[in-house]
């Protein structure tokens, strides 16, 4: 797997992850949306730490600087 995804994509992934983990874990999400949201959080988790996004390969698209 070639990297797809830069820097701020990875950060911007890590957070989103960690605000629905707090926001989970607080209560403030229940039911069917915590559900998906989890899922989303830990696919975003996930991907950043690989730093590859499947998505991103039929489109061509990478948020990784060029060489």
């Amino acid at each position: 797997m070639k990297k797809n995804m830069g820097s701020v994509d990875r950060i911007s992934r890590i957070i989103f992850a960690i605000v629905i983990g707090v926001l989970y874990f607080t209560k403030a999400i229940e039911g069917k949306a915590a559900l998906v949201l989890g899922v989303f959080a830990i696919v975003f988790l996930l991907t950043s730490l690989i730093s590859f996004c499947p998505l991103y390969v039929p489109f061509g698209f990478t948020t990784c600087k060029k060489k």
